[in-house]
This record gives structure tokens, C-alpha cells and sequence, in this order.
């Protein structure tokens, strides 16, 4: 199956966006810092499950699925992080929910790609 017509991949690029509006708005002085790391994890996600796939064994799949599913957990703590130092000026929990349905889905597709490995 083509990575891009994954549910995981595909929920992972939304939030991509997601992220990155949110982000606009950060201050300044975040551009290279917080800001920048952030952007960073949530491109890393839909990353490495897209290279995940492309390798050729289901343990090599499984090697950057692990990666992307840490990603989503710096980028959750990232998001809180900003929540607290009061950058984000929406509700965070719309977007902590979209990361979420990443981790279920990707813990789902983890899990498959073990039973047929």
C-alpha cells in the first residue's frame, strides 16, 4: 500500500497545519527557539512514516514508525510547554486531540505491521 493513502500519514499532515498556525503567532523571539523545534517535530511525524514505508522490511517499517511515534510525544509536551508560557491563544485541547487520534492511529498500524512482519 502507497504511504499516502494511509490514514495515519494522512491525519499527520492536518496536523502538520494545524501546528503551524498555531505557531504563527508565537513570539518573535521563539522563531529559533520553540518555535522552530516545534515545527520541526510535527514535520518529522508524517516524515518518517512516509520513510518507514519506503523500506523494505517490516522491522526497518516498524524502526521509524517507533521514531515518528516519539515525535508526537516531544511535539504533545512542546505544545503544553507553549500552553503554559501562554503562546497559544486557542484552545489547545483541539489540537492535543489531533495528537491523539495520531497516536492511536499510528499504534494501530504499529501493531499490523508486527502481525505481518
Amino acid at each position: 500500500m502507497d504511504y499516502k493513502e494511509l490514514d495515519v500519514w494522512s491525519q499527520a499532515r492536518k496536523l502538520v497545519k494545524s501546528v503551524y498556525v498555531i505557531t504563527e503567532f508565537f513570539p518573535k523571539q521563539e522563531q529559533y527557539g520553540l518555535t522552530s523545534q516545534i515545527r520541526r517535530c510535527v514535520v518529522s511525524v508524517s516524515s518518517n512514516i512516509a520513510e518507514g514505508c519506503g523500506r523494505r522490511t517490516s522491522a526497518d517499517t516498524i524502526r521509524f514508525l517507533h521514531i515518528s511515534r516519539g515525535s508526537l510525544y516531544e511535539l504533545e509536551t512542546q505544545l503544553i510547554l507553549a500552553n503554559d508560557l501562554e503562546y497559544i491563544k486557542s484552545d489547545i485541547n483541539i489540537v492535543l486531540g489531533d495528537v491523539e487520534r495520531v497516536k492511536k492511529l499510528l499504534s494501530g498500524f504499529i501493531n499490523y505491521q508486527r502481525k505481518i512482519g
